[in-house]
């Protein structure tokens, strides 16, 4: 038997109404928006996604001033932080902490340095770590500061006072916040070079490309560079700052999501496969810097995710910051 002609329409609107339904764009929720970035971020970014999806559990009711902020720091025990120097590329090398990364990128004409690392750091990881690679420390004629955190800048000044015509590079902003603030961790460095949008600072054959990306301090700076991993050209997408406060405004969020989105650009307009940070929590760099130096002959680059992968990280990074602006508006 024949279905009817009824039959028939109703079946054809039922299957359009479903298909125009598949079609609408899923409500913006909290949870549309952590589900978005917990499928961006798959296994390679897991650390990225707890620390800016996540909110921390409350700790109870705090004294005013107390914790971080509450009487003088106190230098970690040595083997919870110290970690061996590591030769990720070519040109390439892992000089940072357990926790907090610096990188060395070896130029024709010298090195450039990023990051600072703590101030009770810096000696070990950076100057000494410099020799245990075979590389000349005052050969490194820019320190690039992401921003103006101690945990990445706290050995600029160590770093400026033992190397001679070192250059220190900050954002603008940033340099004027370390000017305005009573004490700096490691002392406060003295005024050298702001880093603008475009900005390229080069020692010959290597050179590092400036994206300013204020959030997570007003004068935060991204970079673009390009190294060689066994003769092989690999595009680098740096990261400066990506932590995120989970009681922000909606101004702070929609600055940090702009800054977000011309830093994921930026990358992908460069074809950068590689991504890196100043925190092992979010790219693994301790990890994955040491099982780079220790490959087998043929085997990747650990690091090395294509342009996917880099394009997934800040996907993650904008789900976790829109989810964080609509809880926020929710209460």
């Amino acid at each position: 038997m024949k279905p009817s002609l009824p039959s028939i329409l109703a079946t054809s609107f039922s299957l359009l109404a479903a298909g125009a339904a598949a079609a609408q764009p899923r409500p913006e929720t909290v949870d549309t928006y952590l589900a978005a970035a917990k499928a961006a971020a798959g296994t390679d970014w897991s650390g990225t996604f707890i620390r800016l999806c996540i909110p921390p559990a409350p700790t109870g009711t705090a004294t005013p001033g107390a914790g971080r902020a509450g009487g003088p720091r106190r230098t970690p025990a040595r083997e919870t932080w110290y970690a061996q120097p590591a030769k990720v590329a070519d040109n390439l090398y892992f000089v940072g902490t357990k926790l907090h990364s610096a990188w060395a990128v070896v130029g024709s004409d010298g090195i450039i340095l990023l990051e600072a690392l703590f101030d009770y750091a810096a000696k070990d990881e950076i100057l000494d770590g410099f020799q245990k690679l075979g590389l000349d420390p005052k050969k490194i004629k820019y320190v690039l500061l992401s921003h103006a955190h101690a945990d990445h800048d706290g050995g600029a000044k160590l770093l400026q006072d033992e190397i001679p015509g070192v250059h220190l590079v900050y954002g603008q902003e940033d340099w004027e916040a370390i000017e305005k603030a009573p004490t700096h961790a490691g002392g406060k460095p003295k005024r050298d070079k702001s880093g603008d949008d475009g900005m390229v600072v080069s020692v010959g054959d290597a050179s590092v490309r400036i994206v300013t990306m204020p959030g997570h301090t007003a004068g935060t700076l991204s970079y673009l560079f390009e190294v060689k991993d066994h003769g092989k050209p690999l595009r680098v997408a740096y990261v400066g700052g990506t932590a995120i406060p989970f009681n922000g405004t909606a101004a702070y969020y929609d600055g940090y999501l702009a800054s977000s989105k011309k830093m994921a650009k930026a990358a992908a307009d460069y074809g950068a496969t590689v991504l890196l940070s100043n925190h092992s929590e979010f790219d693994d760099g301790y990890f994955k810097a040491h099982t780079a130096a220790n490959r087998q002959p043929g085997d990747p680059n650990p690091f090395e995710v294509g342009a996917d992968g880099v394009a997934r990280y800040f996907a993650v990074i904008q789900g976790c910051t829109s989810a964080a602006k609509l809880r926020v508006a929710e209460h």
